[in-house]
């Protein structure tokens, strides 16, 4: 009773629209974690806590992962006749492992098609041709990829403990991973994977350089501007919303409500909806509806969802569903891409059953009819 009190209320302030829209928000599309089965068992030898379900699974998107998503997606079609889209919230560029090896002593990093050609030499019979698949899967209206920063590290924590020789991180860099890293003591509350998330607003000029040059390298890798963004962990600080705007981003996601840590001592509060801020030019973007089928804790998960879309439905409210690659992924663990796949068809299937003049859009389709709506 709590959980439906809550899928309602959340769902009453905010923009609204007649039409049933829903956009499938899925990050970290694009990231390094594991490199392979042997890197996983290598790590987990080496004492590291592999537990997490993102630690034990996650890893670069393969051809088969690709072609069995689209498979799914292209199930189902909606009230205009098209598939399921998925809006890959990406990252263009991963750790350059092999500068690393050889002794770079700063960070490095490598674009994403590098790493996919890289991965195609090294794996084949996983990568080879995953590239291509990926291209094929925006030209085909199945992906719409978004900025989901340049890297899902934080590169001022990497340098840190590279300097500091941590055997942690030394492990995985010599199994073409980075998993199982938690954060820097001397950077309390900002963990390994928030790349934008600080402990000095001295980083805040750096967050800067990357987010220019991230951007820079999402439009060369995938032939478009991203307008959207959800920065890792949706950390990222509030002077950098200025910089967004003025490169062409029109909505960042947020969290409903969050406390962001502003400098060492201070932390300023938000509280965010489906709206533009009178001091902003991009949209605040909140996702309503949680997806996750490979997470053991979330019990019940199509149809938890489904519930969430209709209450999102019942107050006019497009539904816009977080999720994760790693729900979807099959190179360390096939069973894990079966399940999470199995249950999105179930998701899609029962979606056009229940609304069947529901609409598929992308999460910049989204922002473009609210700032229609709200222009016009």
């Amino acid at each position: 009773m709590r959980r439906l009190l809550f899928d309602n209320l959340k769902n009453l302030p905010g923009w609204c629209t007649r039409d049933k829209l829903v956009v499938f928000a899925v990050d970290d599309y694009g990231n390094v974690r594991l490199d392979s089965t042997t890197a996983r068992s290598n790590l987990s030898a080496a004492g590291l806590d592999m537990s997490s379900r993102f630690d034990n699974f996650d890893a670069l998107e393969t051809r088969q992962d690709l072609e069995a998503l689209y498979e799914v997606l292209l199930s189902v079609s909606d009230a205009r006749g098209r598939p399921a889209i998925f809006s890959p919230y990406a990252l263009c560029a991963n750790l350059d492992f092999d500068a690393m090896l050889n002794g770079k002593q700063g960070y490095c990093y490598e674009s994403l098609p590098r790493t996919f050609d890289r991965l195609a030499c090294s794996q084949p019979t996983a990568y080879d041709g995953a590239w291509a698949l990926w291209e094929e899967g925006v030209r085909q209206g199945l992906l719409k990829p978004q900025f989901h920063g340049r890297e899902h590290l934080n590169i001022e924590i990497f340098e840190r403990k590279l300097r500091a020789c941590d055997k942690k991180l030394l492990v995985n860099l010599e199994n073409f991973s980075l998993a199982a890293l938690g954060g820097e003591p001397s950077m309390p509350g900002v963990g390994f994977t928030h790349a934008f998330g600080i402990w000095d607003r001295s980083e805040v000029d750096r967050h800067r350089d990357i987010i220019v040059d991230g951007l820079r390298l999402f439009e060369q890798t995938f032939g478009f501007a991203s307008t959207t963004f959800t920065p890792p962990a949706q950390e990222i600080h509030p002077d950098l919303y200025p910089l967004l705007d003025s490169l062409g981003i029109q909505g960042i996601f947020k969290p409903r409500w969050c406390s962001r840590r502003f400098d060492r001592q201070h932390h300023v509060t938000e509280v965010n909806l489906c709206e533009r801020k009178k001091r902003y030019r991009h949209m605040s973007l909140v996702r309503n509806v949680v997806f996750e089928p490979t997470d053991t804790y979330s019990k019940g998960s199509v149809e938890a969802s489904l519930d969430q879309i209709a209450a999102a439905f019942r107050w006019r409210k497009p539904a816009v569903i977080s999720s994760h690659r790693v729900n979807f992924c099959g190179h360390i663990n096939e069973e894990n891409r079966v399940c999470g796949l199995g249950a999105l068809k179930s998701l899609l299937k029962e979606i056009v059953r229940r609304w069947p003049d529901v609409q598929f859009i992308s999460a910049d389709q989204l922002v473009g009819r609210i700032k229609s709506a709200q222009d016009g």
